[in-house]
């Protein structure tokens, strides 16, 4: 068994920020990683894909984006080469296809175990990018229909003939939506709740907005109910050129048929929510109370007088969905969960999980001395999981590991007791 000081679980955008500022440090430590470095990137995204967030906004410790589209969205294969690229700038100490099959605690620190041998160190980070979820319903659907998770699709000639039923309409479900019905497909939308924004507003991306007027650097402890926080539906967004929303109503005129939240399978046939109409209204107004906090922003600031005038946004106005369909009827012979991510750790044998299996933390920082999470939703900042915003919890998780590695030297480490934020307890 290799021992080693600190062992980073994961390779993405988040590992090896963590591991830039552990190098920057000095200390010994390895990132292992399934696949290769930015894996998810390269292996479980869609061709047509852009990121939601501009260029500018892809900055990591020491490292931000240098061409000549500081305004322009990536595609997931150039965010991969710029993340292998981030790796060889500072010698990441990465193994890639290294997969960890057991993280236990020992004494003093931790075994982790992989198919390529094990280490035994006094700290862990889990770094590891969520898995997708795909609800039991999908279970009820007929054997003959085609269904995957939009981590397996790539593009509509992929999919056998004939319509798409797409379950979900945040960012991913929205645009997979509406590139097959571009490319002539019949696409039912399944809308469940999301968080609608629009790509640009008085002038500015929506991403500088949120950036400049501190909604995305809130925090955890501001949350009157973190849970809840952590859980607020996706984003409804596009990225790339043009500039165009990407909202219900877009769709609808694209030709897309949309109806209320997924409730029930048998067979062919499937079963929606009377809902449609309140999923819109809700996503509406948190919709307005986002562009309000800007708004107040820009006059306090001064920036009213500088940027275009507060504009209207139009409103989304959908006719009732069926409340059941025959797929096999419909033409329907595909089944696209766009029903999201979350992140789950198998091979995690430490007792730091809540009643929902997430992982008991604060900034990233759990009750077991030496292990650590990072990238997770909501983690500290509102943009903790976002590319821009795993530098702000890496350099905390950092510091702190280096101060408790030199206290470790003078004795055991003793568990540490964290106040979680009301709402976020087990």
């Amino acid at each position: 068994m290799r021992t080693i000081e600190t062992v980073v679980i994961g390779a993405g955008q988040a590992g090896l920020a963590t591991s830039r500022y552990l190098t920057g440090a000095g200390r010994d430590h390895v990132v292992l990683e399934r696949g290769r470095v930015a894996e998810s990137w390269l292996s479980a995204r869609w061709d047509s894909l852009r990121l939601l967030t501009p260029n500018w906004m892809t900055r990591l410790p020491a490292w931000s984006y240098a061409g000549d589209e500081p305004d322009g969205f990536m595609t997931a294969a150039g965010l991969a080469g710029y993340l292998s690229r981030y790796a060889d700038s500072f010698g990441a100490p990465v193994l890639e296809n290294t997969p960890v099959t057991d993280v236990s605690a020992m004494a003093h620190g931790f075994r982790v175990t992989t198919w390529r041998g094990s280490w035994f160190t006094r700290n862990v980070v889990l770094a590891s990018g969520p898995s997708r979820v795909v609800p039991e319903l999908a279970r009820r659907l007929q054997p003959e229909m085609h269904q995957l998770h939009t981590s397996g699709y790539r593009r509509p000639g992929r999919l056998p003939s004939g319509g798409v039923l797409v379950v979900g309409a945040s960012a991913s479900g929205a645009q997979i939506a509406a590139e097959l019905c571009r490319s002539g497909r019949t696409v039912v939308l399944s809308v469940g709740s999301h968080t609608r924004l629009p790509r640009r507003y008085r002038g500015m991306d929506i991403m500088w907005w949120l950036e400049q007027s501190g909604l995305l650097s809130r925090t955890i402890d501001e949350m009157p109910d973190a849970r809840a926080a952590r859980a607020q539906p996706s984003l409804q967004l596009r990225g790339g050129a043009p500039a165009v929303d990407l909202d219900l109503a877009t769709l609808h005129e694209l030709g897309v048929r949309t109806a209320g939240r997924l409730v029930g399978v048998d067979g062919d046939r499937v079963h929606f929510a009377d809902d449609l109409a309140s999923t819109v209204s809700a996503a509406e107004s948190r919709l307005r109370r986002t562009l309000d906090t800007i708004d107040r922003f820009a006059e306090s600031t001064g920036l009213d007088a500088e940027l275009l005038p507060a504009e209207p946004v139009r409103a989304v106005d959908v006719a009732a969905g069926p409340s059941e369909l025959d797929l096999r009827a419909a033409g329907i012979s595909t089944v696209v969960w766009a029903t999201g991510f979350r992140h789950r750790y198998p091979w995690l044998r430490v007792p730091v999980f809540d009643r929902d299996g997430q992982v008991v933390h604060r900034r990233g920082i759990t009750a077991v001395p030496g292990l650590y999470v990072i990238g997770e939703r909501f983690l500290h900042r509102r943009d903790s999981s976002f590319i821009d915003g795993v530098r702000h919890d890496a350099r905390t998780i950092s510091e702190h590991l280096g101060s408790s590695s030199q206290a470790g030297r003078r004795g055991p480490r003793r568990r540490v007791d964290i106040d979680i934020p009301e709402g976020a307890r087990a």
